[in-house]
């Protein structure tokens, strides 16, 4: 796959912040992109993120957070730096636009406005390490090599490697998904909540809905809503989204519009149009009649606990593999190239990623899937590891084979574009409110608009 794929827009606009501000400091790219001086003893650390869970998990964890300020916005270390959170949401590229703004500003923007830090996710992590643009510090030139951070599973410093070898952000989850189901209604279906019986009646897609008749004759949903299997299907395509400036639209994406439409019209699945709504949540409620959802680790404190907590519904869950194979996400840090707080950055860096008890607090407290191969599998071995929220379950040993065998060759930097947009352009066809060819037709024009830059390349579908 070509790695250095990047929207002309953020190149253009990037190379011109930081070229306002060139110097002689090291921050440049070895490898001859442009440059802008990077230092050290800033007392405002600026990272942009798209929600509050990092911000969390940081504010829990790292150990030189002293206070917060009234309003969490900002995080006190013991030194008297101030850690400052930008948050934009990541929904319809907001995020992206945010942050591709104040980095071509990066050059000339005054040093306690300097980004500091920030993160991306696989769906667009491609963009940002791109040595052309330049935005990503090297972490060699932070002093960290991949000698420091030896138990990361492979394919989270893969995902952030440049072409040339450059390793240019560190991630402290891994995501691989599983289904998640609610005992009570497996026991009262199934006759049974035993995550390996219940896994045997999901173990692939012939069973699964095998499984989804008997709850739709007992009257519960499956799932809730065509969102919830989309990235069990867009996970296992050929190619990447994207093929020399040609949106290449993969058999499995149709699989999964054929079967979605399938599934809401003979009520299999809820019916729900999308993630992080209220009716989505809801379906994760005490009272709701939905069977299973299809998550990465991180989904576990992230979407099902705050639903439930507190409720008769909160260690009412249990894990199991899904029918296939997926993987969900993931987070990474990224040095930006300009800052002014090396030291505290790299520190950040690598405690929140390579420290092994912080990892373990988060595997413990906040269900993840800690990037510490040998620390997971450990765990998944261990009879008194388990969360609450599963009944004291160990949902690592679901996970940990599945994490050690993710592969990101089909990842673009188109994937969250062409995600939103599939997914929106075809709710209208789900609804009934335009055909299949017409859906295509919007999905082409939707995408052009996105992206400029590939409207002259059109859209392949499968024959």
């Amino acid at each position: 796959m070509k790695r250095r794929i990047m929207s002309i827009a953020l190149a253009a606009l990037t190379i011109l912040g930081l070229l306002s501000g060139c110097g002689g400091g090291g921050g440049g790219n070895a490898s001859g992109g442009a440059e802008t001086e990077a230092g050290d003893g800033g007392k405002v650390l600026n990272i942009y993120v798209w929600n509050q869970e990092f911000q969390g998990k940081f504010n829990d964890n790292y150990p030189e957070v002293e206070k917060l300020s009234n309003d969490k916005s900002i995080t006190y270390l013991k030194d008297g730096t101030e850690v400052h959170w930008i948050v934009n949401p990541n929904q319809d590229g907001v995020y992206q636009q945010k942050l591709d703004e104040a980095l071509a500003k990066q050059g000339s923007a005054p040093a306690d406005e300097k980004i500091d830090m920030f993160l991306v996710e696989a769906d667009y992590a491609l963009k940002y390490i791109d040595p052309d643009v330049n935005v990503a510090l090297p972490l060699a030139q932070l002093g960290i090599t991949a000698a420091d951070v030896p138990n990361q599973y492979k394919y989270t410093l893969e995902a952030v490697t440049t072409a040339d070898g450059e390793i240019r952000g560190l991630s402290y989850q891994a995501t691989p998904g599983m289904l998640v189901y609610r005992r009570s209604i497996a026991q009262a279906v199934l006759g049974t909540d035993d995550p390996e019986t219940v896994g045997a009646a999901v173990s692939d897609w012939d069973k699964f809905y095998e499984t989804a008749e008997q709850m739709k004759a007992a009257g519960y949903y499956m799932y809730s809503g065509r969102a919830d299997t989309y990235r069990v299907y867009s996970n296992n395509v050929s190619a990447p989204w994207v093929d020399g400036g040609t949106v290449v639209v993969d058999q499995s994406m149709m699989n999964w519009v054929e079967r979605s439409m399938q599934d809401t019209q003979e009520g299999i699945n809820h019916n729900v149009p999308g993630q992080w709504i209220d009716e989505w949540n809801k379906d994760m409620g005490p009272s709701s009649k939905v069977f299973c959802f299809f998550l990465p680790a991180w989904g576990l404190d992230v979407c099902i606990k705050p639903n439930v907590e507190g409720t008769d519904a909160a260690q009412d869950w249990a894990v199991c593999p899904s029918p296939q194979s997926f993987f969900w996400g993931g987070t990474w840090l990224i040095a930006a190239n300009g800052t002014d707080n090396m030291s505290q950055v790299k520190d950040i860096m690598l405690k929140m990623t390579s420290d092994r008890d912080i990892l373990n607090s988060l595997a413990v407290n906040n269900g993840e899937m800690s990037n510490d191969q040998p620390l997971m599998e450990e765990l998944a071995q261990s009879p008194e590891f388990g969360i609450e929220l599963l009944g004291g379950q160990n949902y690592l040993g679901v996970l940990s084979d599945a994490a050690a065998s993710i592969s990101l060759v089909n990842v673009s930097p188109y994937d969250q574009g062409c995600t939103e947009e599939f997914q929106n352009v075809f709710g209208d066809y789900f609804n009934g409110k335009i055909d299949l060819e017409k859906a295509k037709e919007n999905f082409a024009t939707a995408i052009g608009e996105r992206y400029p830059e590939l409207k002259s390349g059109g859209v392949r579908w499968p024959e």
